[in-house]
């Protein structure tokens, strides 16, 4: 799939890369947002995350998680070892060591989708909707 700029004149430029190889690189995967929690962070319901596994996780990166069994996209507060929602409706989820937690990847970059995509094969799981990379 070649990505294009659309302009409002005739003057069309068609881009050499393909999304793959502009967004997706050997450790990234896409996952779909589910849920209102990082509205604030400009992530909203349906949109498509690009998560890369070899990014190393910052204080306050937006990150992909699993916690307890279940996938949830958050912003990492690791001086006080708390998931954050960018909502203030959402409170922080601190993390114990009853917690089984482990950090997927790093939030790169976010696309909205203005229209579902079938072909995405995206699957539900939980609270994120997560596609991995064919080996």
């Amino acid at each position: 799939m070649l990505v294009q700029n659309v302009e409002m004149g005739p003057n069309v430029r068609g881009l050499e890369n393909s999304i793959d190889e502009s967004l997706v690189k050997n450790s990234t995967f896409m996952g779909i947002a589910s849920g209102r929690s990082m509205e604030g962070m400009g992530i909203f319901d349906g949109d498509i995350l690009i998560i890369d596994r070899a990014q190393d996780v910052k204080n306050y990166d937006i990150i992909v998680a699993c916690l307890n069994g279940l996938f949830v996209c958050k912003i990492a507060d690791l001086k006080n070892n708390q998931l954050l929602s960018s909502c203030p409706e959402y409170k922080p989820v601190k993390l114990t060591s009853f917690d089984e937690y482990c950090v997927e990847g790093v939030v790169t970059q976010s696309i909205r989708m203005h229209r579902p995509n079938a072909r995405l094969g995206v699957v539900r799981l939980y609270k994120l909707r997560v596609t991995r990379p064919r080996s």
